[in-house]
């Protein structure tokens, strides 16, 4: 007989009792301390863990299959349709769970199977045979095994009243029987506060408030619903709200990713004084740079967000659709709405009446109207981030905070975060998921609103995982120091040089009726993903400038900036590139992308449309990365105007993508000369 526990963020949750092929359970109770009495285990009952994307009953009831297959340390094996591929561990030997997200990776020590570990974005969960915790990540952990745990009470519901007089719901969980006041922690969700809120019951039995708020319009929450705009003032208030309050010790700590990053970061705007640390992952950005608008470019990916957002609660069945082609052909745009649902959405209407970043924008842009306070603040972010702009605003708004202030973590990941090996063309090693990300988050909110000596401020500033060769690097400031900006300049044919050479013009006729696929998997809801380019690329609309194969290896770390002299025949058109990774055998790999419409080059503030034939200049940020390009292989810029799945495509007339007329657009790119065109990457020394 032997018993295995269940941990999440270095916290026991469950118990499993296995006894040949009879397997109880012993699960402890949500809100309290107790542990519930045993009780026989069953398939079925792993319903109850999906929350920590692990099935307990079905691993250990594969253990002795695991053991046999892993029996003699092959390199690859599969038991019940799971794949994994053997990796090192600490002298121990463990195997990684591939192609899926939420892997259960598998840890052996003499033949036996002591562990699976998961990692899920922001927290890791560890089912461990007893005696062996400290051979996993649960190691860290040791430091937290004598101090006190505390049940959940709650939630004690309110209604916070804006500065407007709108009332947010608003729930408050405490750690029972702790001693009052203690520190608190915000999130502000458009996704229901009732719906996985116990998601961060971990920090409430470390000691802390957890306060969970319902966006204004969303859930039970008063107010118009209407995405990016109110969430400054009322995140505001609601800091105000949560530092006054008797069970605080008025210093305040905010979480959570994508549209809950971004409410964090509006929140701090204003220069809250409650506001003492903040942890940002995946966070959303500002509406041109990053959501809806992707460079002035209408996301269309976007609407199937929009969507889920059309009933008072969280509806992702409304994502969830056949017919997405003919929905996105929906002109005008306005009509979607009623054409698809069947019913007007406010919300999407409005959004869709402002296509500059005029005052509506400019009223949730948590970038322009910052205060300049300094916050303590941990970003997170993967390289495949499909809100990995927001994140890029977050580190330039941060980049003159004093040292200790903040800590940065950037890995192959995609928008769903630290649990992925393979994602599409690219796949990675062991070390690519991380299982100490939240003991960092908790560490970081002991330092800040505690006042604990824990170190954390003096750990890297900045960790990076670099793509093509596995390793995670530090840097003590981001862009990292050890790289200098190297231009690599289009050529006559299509060539990528460091030097400029002459002067001439690629064309391509661009049809709006007819664009290039941004490739992705419409069933995943993410837009970034690495893919293979190399059929695409053999499109008439693409233009491609790639280097001869390169002699030694090549790191580029940073965002890119391709600075484009163009021309066009008509008054607006986007222009997408794509910084590629092309192997000896010609396949081609996007790993950085970055998009623009013309008429946007001095400025979202107003439309400024070309002139026909007139050569203008545009600079267009692509998304981050850290990647070795290896010898042999060639760096490749695809240049092209259409990106479907990804935005809605320009009808090349002046009314951009929201025009039932179109028209096909002559598209040049110059190069050499007085209109050199290049792309300036960050190249490690």
């Amino acid at each position: 007989m032997e018993t295995f526990t269940l941990y999440s963020s270095g916290i026991a949750l469950a118990r499993f009792t296995v006894q040949g092929e009879n397997i109880t359970k012993s699960v402890r109770d949500m809100r309290g301390l107790d542990f519930l009495p045993p009780s026989p285990m069953s398939a079925a009952d792993d319903e109850a863990f999906s929350s920590f994307k692990m099935r307990p009953f079905h691993l250990l009831s594969l253990r002795a299959s695991f053991e046999a297959a892993a029996q003699g340390a092959p390199e690859e094996w599969t038991v019940d349709g799971m794949r994994y591929t053997r990796a090192g561990c600490g002298g121990l030997l463990s195997y990684i769970h591939r192609g899926v997200k939420y892997p259960s990776n598998a840890l052996f020590e003499n033949g036996r199977v002591i562990a699976w570990l998961c990692p899920c974005r922001e927290q890791a969960n560890i089912l461990v045979c007893d005696g062996y915790e400290e051979k996993t990540p649960l190691a860290l952990w040791k430091g937290y095994a004598d101090r006190p745990l505390y049940g959940v009470d709650g939630p004690h519901t309110f209604s916070v009243t804006t500065r407007d007089g709108v009332g947010l719901a608003t729930d408050v969980y405490l750690p029972a029987g702790a001693p009052l006041p203690v520190p608190a922690l915000l999130v502000r969700t458009p996704y229901d506060r009732d719906d996985g809120a116990e998601t961060y019951f971990r920090y409430v039995r470390r000691g802390y408030a957890v306060v969970v708020q319902d966006v204004r319009g969303r859930n039970e929450s008063g107010g118009e619903w209407l995405p990016h705009y109110y969430e400054i003032e009322d995140g505001d208030d609601t800091l105000t709200w949560v530092g006054t309050q008797d069970w605080c010790t008025g210093s305040v700590g905010t979480l959570g990713g994508s549209y809950l990053g971004y409410t964090q970061w509006c929140a701090a705007a204003l220069g809250n004084p409650h506001l003492k640390a903040m942890i940002s992952v995946v966070t959303a950005g500002t509406a041109m740079t990053d959501s809806p608008m992707h460079g002035g470019c209408l996301g269309s990916g976007g609407f199937a967000w929009m969507f889920s957002m059309t009933k008072q609660r969280y509806a992702p069945e409304r994502m969830e659709r056949d017919d997405w082609d003919e929905v996105l052909d929906i002109r005008p745009l306005e009509d979607i709405g009623p054409k698809a649902l069947g019913e007007d959405v406010p919300f999407i209407r409005k959004t869709l009446a402002h296509p500059c970043e005029d005052d509506f924008w400019l009223h949730g842009n948590w970038v322009k109207r910052n205060a300049g306070k300094t916050v303590p603040v941990l970003i997170q972010s993967g390289w495949f981030d499909d809100n990995g702009m927001g994140t890029t605003e977050a580190l330039d708004l941060t980049a003159s905070y004093p040292a200790g202030m903040r800590k940065v973590i950037l890995g192959p990941w995609q928008h769903g975060g630290n649990s992925q090996y393979d994602l599409h063309a690219l796949s990675f090693g062991a070390n690519a998921l991380r299982f100490d990300l939240d003991f960092i988050y908790l560490q970081w909110f002991d330092h800040f609103l505690r006042g604990e000596e824990n170190g954390v401020e003096h750990t890297a500033p900045v960790e990076y995982y670099t793509m093509g060769t596995g390793e995670w690097k530090t840097a003590a400031q981001w862009p990292v120091e050890h790289a200098d900006d190297t231009p690599f300049y289009f050529g006559e044919g299509g060539t990528l040089f460091p030097i400029s050479g002459s002067a001439g013009h690629l064309s391509y006729a661009y049809d709006p009726k007819n664009p290039g696929t941004h490739i992705i998997d419409m069933c995943e809801n993410e837009i970034a993903v690495p893919e293979d380019y190399t059929e695409e690329e053999k499109r008439p609309d693409y233009l491609l400038y790639t280097t001869p194969p390169l002699r030694e290896p090549l790191t580029v770390t940073g965002d890119a900036r391709a600075v484009l002299y163009i021309s066009s025949d008509a008054p607006d058109t986007d222009f997408m590139v794509r910084l590629c990774d092309v192997d000896e055998n010609g396949r081609s790999v996007k790993i950085a992308d970055g998009i623009l419409a013309a008429r946007f080059r001095n400025g979202f503030a107003k439309s400024e449309y070309l002139t026909p034939g007139k050569v203008e200049k545009l600079v267009i940020r692509t998304s981050k990365v850290s990647h070795c390009f290896q010898p042999g292989h060639r760096l490749r810029v695809s240049v092209t105007s259409g990106a479907k799945n990804f935005v809605f495509p320009n009808s090349n007339t002046k009314n951009g993508y929201n025009s039932i007329e179109t028209r096909i657009a002559h598209n040049s790119v110059w190069h050499g000369g007085d209109t050199p065109s290049h792309i300036l990457l960050h190249v490690e020394r």
